[in-house]
């Protein structure tokens, strides 16, 4: 048995779990979706299907507090390196001492990105990238549920890394271990016996979209610092700055430079999304017209307002670059040469926001997402809940903008293939939906947070959570002792790793909780992180639509005289 990702990208499939030779078909599909939207640019249409009906309301109250706290607990269960004394997964310990140490360089700390020990530098920069953003969006909402400390610590566990990765202006490492000699073995990883060769990406080897990703993670954790530490947010801007320039003068695709990524995490979308979005990034933090001049004046080029996306994730960022494109022309934060390309960029964010409502009417079946009989938004198989906990977080962002826009005078609505519209509320309402059906509002009633809930999964495809820990058991577990003796157990796990999203059910709301169900049980962290945000912001929510009903509920009943239509009313 082999494991790989659990979690390929919006068109990534090349990140696939078990190498075999059905993942040429998810290669493929990404191959196919860039197919047909540059089909829709070539002849001005946007194709699409019958609108999908919504998902159902669900009454469930959802403790949003409770799944913030263990959402952020999973950060620390990846953690690789030396760990701190605040560390609360008791279940964890050190490991990867020694990463870099072959090369010459300092590579100990960083994330493991999903159930396995190699440290991939893209999706971990990406998973940076959104929980900095979660920050930026609703750091008030985290800060008022007592977690802006740990939210903080996961950024800048992340962030430390990527200043020891940054080792030369043009230079950076990209990864530590090796997948296909990882994926032999099931060990924990204060065990590991696997080659931790690490690899990098210079001028000779280049890797924009790497370098792009980590960049645009450096320039927006600046942000998120500034108040909190003013020098280290000056120090990641400083890296940020370097690493873009390194991409942008020296480009190509960093699994070009590095064959062993290939089979994991293939850039299948190329480096022109890293780099109008680092641009973005750097715009956002350090206000330099020169950044959104770079958007701009290479928009049509890099397929900025070219390509029609309907997803959103580590590999393919156009959905992300159109939606803060967007944001500075409801802003007003350009300046008039900006605004006829910008209106180009909103254009394409709100096909993506109007795919994900089902409202992208005439043409193909391509232009709308997919969604469930219970409501999930679906993309692709592998890894799903990748791509619907990302879509919750755009459309939740985008809402926010809208309403912010309307406050100012601007359009607040948006306006969908075929001329319908949808307002703030709508769009706020599917983000909404999505995250409730993470926690439970689910045909299945099972929380897809794992910790979270009455039912969630108990048998996630995660080494370290699935052996006995090293705290209580310092006997070592050989490769394929780790299958033998842990692997093929049927008993849940010996450790809960909570705060993982899991890869969640396929297109019909069905769920196996088994181990060797790779693609539906293996957690990843760019999973979780834009989550961090969105559960702060509605656990706010909910204590408002609680103390408003409270109040309601104080205010005198209607006469007895009153209709039943009346009294339905008044108690709804």
């Amino acid at each position: 048995m082999r494991n790989t990702r659990g979690g390929g990208a919006t068109a990534t499939a090349a990140a696939g779990l078990w190498v075999r030779p059905g993942r040429l078909g998810e290669v493929l599909a990404v191959a196919v979706l860039f197919a047909s939207a540059a089909l829709s640019v070539a002849t001005g249409t946007e194709s699409s299907s019958a609108p999908a009906a919504g998902p159902a309301a669900s009454s469930t109250r959802h403790d949003y507090e409770d799944a913030l706290r263990k959402s952020l607990l999973y950060f620390e269960a990846q953690r690789s390196g030396r760990l701190p004394h605040g560390q609360r997964v008791a279940w964890r310990d050190h490991s990867g001492l020694t990463d870099g140490l072959e090369q010459g360089v300092d590579l100990v700390g960083g994330y493991y990105d999903a159930g396995d020990h190699v440290k991939f530098g893209l999706p971990m920069a990406f998973t940076v990238t959104m929980l900095s953003w979660s920050l930026l969006e609703y750091g008030a909402d985290v800060a008022d549920s007592g977690e802006l400390a740990h939210a903080l610590e996961s950024i800048k566990w992340g962030t430390d890394y990527f200043i020891k990765a940054h080792t030369k202006p043009d230079e950076l490492w990209a990864e530590v271990g090796d997948g296909d000699t990882d994926h032999y073995c099931w060990q924990r990883p204060e065990d590991m016996t696997t080659s931790r060769q690490a690899y990098k990406v210079d001028r000779d080897r280049p890797g924009s979209d790497v370098a792009g990703e980590t960049a645009a993670a450096m320039a927006a954790a600046s942000m998120v610092f500034r108040d909190h530490n003013p020098h280290y947010a000056s120090l990641l801007l400083h890296h940020a700055l370097q690493l873009f320039e390194f991409a942008d003068k020296y480009r190509g695709k960093y699994d070009s430079s590095i064959a062993e990524v290939k089979s994991y995490y293939a850039s299948v979308s190329g480096y022109h999304d890293e780099l109008l979005w680092a641009a973005l990034w750097l715009h956002r933090a350090t206000g330099r017209a020169q950044y959104l001049d770079y958007v701009v004046d290479n928009a049509h080029e890099f397929g900025g307002t070219g390509w029609a996306i309907t997803e959103f994730s580590w590999d393919v960022k156009y959905a992300g670059v159109q939606i803060l494109a967007a944001r500075l022309l409801l802003r007003g934060e350009h300046s008039p040469r900006h605004r006829e390309t910008l209106e180009k960029y909103r254009a394409k964010a709100e096909h993506y926001v109007c795919a994900c409502l089902g409202r992208n009417a005439a043409g193909g079946a391509d232009a709308n997402v997919e969604r469930s009989p219970g409501g999930m938004l679906y993309v692709r198989q592998w890894n799903n809940m990748q791509y619907v906990t990302s879509a919750a977080f755009l459309l939740s962002a985008y809402s926010d903008y809208l309403l912010s826009a309307g406050a100012s005078g601007a359009a607040g609505s948006v306006t969908c293939a075929g001329g319908e519209a949808a307002g703030a509320g709508e769009v706020f309402a599917m983000a909404r939906s999505q995250v409730d059906y993470v926690l439970g509002s689910n045909p299945r009633g099972m929380s897809y947070l794992v910790g979270y809930g009455a039912r969630f999964p108990a048998r996630v495809h995660h080494r370290a959570a699935s052996i006995v820990p090293y705290k209580h058991s310092k006997e070592f577990i050989g490769c394929a002792q780790g299958f033998d003796d842990w692997f093929i157990r049927k008993g849940a796990n010996p450790n809960v790793v909570v705060g993982a999203i899991v890869g969640g059910p396929d297109r019909r709301d069905r769920f196996r909780d088994h181990r060797e169900n790779y693609m539906q049980t293996e957690a990843c962290t760019y999973n979780t992180a834009p989550m961090v945000g969105m559960f702060a912001m509605l656990n706010r929510l909910a204590r408002a639509e609680a103390a408003t009903a409270a109040a309601q509920a104080q205010q005198p009943q209607p006469a007895s005289s009153s209709s039943p239509a009346m009294e339905s009313s008044v108690n709804r």
